[in-house]
């Protein structure tokens, strides 16, 4: 699939109808503060794998008062079609989806659209802990790898039955090597794949221009990527994760949780230009790093197999913190790329550097168009 060209809310968040025909490579969506512009990118976020740039539950994306659940509708410019929406014949919340007219699942979502996204939210990634730049990370590996958060998910699930396993007063031997096997399985997967994707963003932060968004370095401070890097096979890495788990035992035992593995890893990202830590880099200079991650991340996208799908790029609130030349390279690095880009802000002007390569929607207060 590439870009959309339809979309279709209906009780979704604050949108009671929202319908959008599409004509542009670029749609710049602006309105007052609580218009719900954001509340569109949420929509078209979910069209992917995973829970969405907000990480909601189903059950709070429902319009208050709406006694129908919600739906997004999405038609895509070589005709196919992807329809989601609450299911309410389940007697737990579960996404109802649909491709084409035919039941489908979250993998047929992640053959089908790519995604990637940056929110005002993200802004701490470089400032906090490792757990926002893990998933971070993922996300770019998810987009170009599908397969991964289906990976990610089953080594979460036996990560937890081992957690589960470490609070009895006693280890059943072959109960732990059968969980271990699994968490090692996918654990190597996971390494094998976020060592991959960081070779491949460094590659395109390198590919891409000196500008307004600063090159950074980037690495990964975790034990098993670090040998995925520096070539260890997928084999290796699950009989060394294997080995680890079953060693730690006693110790995780102690802790009450698992102490090694790729869910503590962490994405270091060096300030080029200066040669510092992203962490230790000005706001602005974050905001800047992050974005060129981001491009970077969608000129790969944008420059892989011509059968995989083009990017969708959500860009929320991101021009308003730029300045005009900033905006206006940002503007012009979309425009070159082959991917579908999606941008919102307060004010029609702050999209001036567009001219007619953009569609700009005016979202009224009342959230209906």
């Amino acid at each position: 699939m590439t870009a959309l060209s339809k979309l279709t809310l209906t009780d979704f968040r604050n949108h009671a109808a929202f319908s959008l025909n599409i004509k542009s490579a670029a749609v710049c969506l602006f309105g007052e503060n609580g218009a719900g512009k954001t509340n569109i990118l949420e929509a078209l976020s979910l069209l992917g794998p995973g829970r969405g740039l907000r990480s909601a539950s189903l059950n709070e994306l429902v319009r208050q008062g709406s006694e129908r659940g919600w739906t997004v509708s999405a038609v895509f410019d070589d005709d196919h079609q992807i329809g989601i929406g609450l299911d309410q014949a389940s007697r737990t919340p579960k996404r109802a989806i649909r491709v084409d007219g035919a039941a489908a699942t979250t993998n047929d979502l992640a053959e089908r659209v790519r995604m990637i996204w940056v929110t005002p939210a993200m802004d701490v990634i470089f400032r906090g802990g490792g757990t926002e730049r893990r998933r971070f990370l993922d996300r770019q590996v998810m987009a170009n790898i599908p397969s991964h958060g289906r990976v990610s998910a089953a080594y979460e699930k036996s990560m937890r039955e081992r957690n589960a396993l470490l609070e009895r007063n006693y280890i059943d031997p072959a109960w732990a090597d059968a969980v271990e096997n699994r968490m090692a399985e996918a654990g190597a997967i996971i390494a094998m794949n976020r060592a991959m994707i960081v070779r491949k963003l460094q590659a395109a932060v390198d590919a891409r221009p000196d500008g307004y968004f600063p090159k950074s370095d980037l690495s990964i401070s975790g034990e098993f990527e670090k040998r995925a890097a520096d070539g260890a096979s997928l084999s290796d890495l699950e009989e060394a994760l294997r080995d680890t788990l079953a060693a730690g035992r006693a110790r995780d035992r102690a802790a009450g949780r698992t102490l090694n593995g790729p869910h503590r890893s962490d994405l270091d990202v060096i300030h080029r230009p200066s040669g510092a830590a992203a962490s230790l880099a000005s706001t602005g200079q974050q905001k800047a790093l992050l974005i060129g991650l981001i491009l970077a991340n969608a000129r790969a996208l944008s420059t892989a197999d011509e059968q995989a799908p083009a990017p969708l790029i959500l860009l929320d609130e991101a021009a308003a913190h730029l300045d005009p030349s900033r905006r206006a390279a940002l503007f012009d690095e979309l425009s070159s790329l082959k991917g579908q880009a999606w941008l919102t802000g307060t004010d029609a002007t702050l999209f001036d550097a567009f001219r007619d390569r953009a569609q700009l929607v005016e979202v009224p207060p009342t959230g209906s168009a």
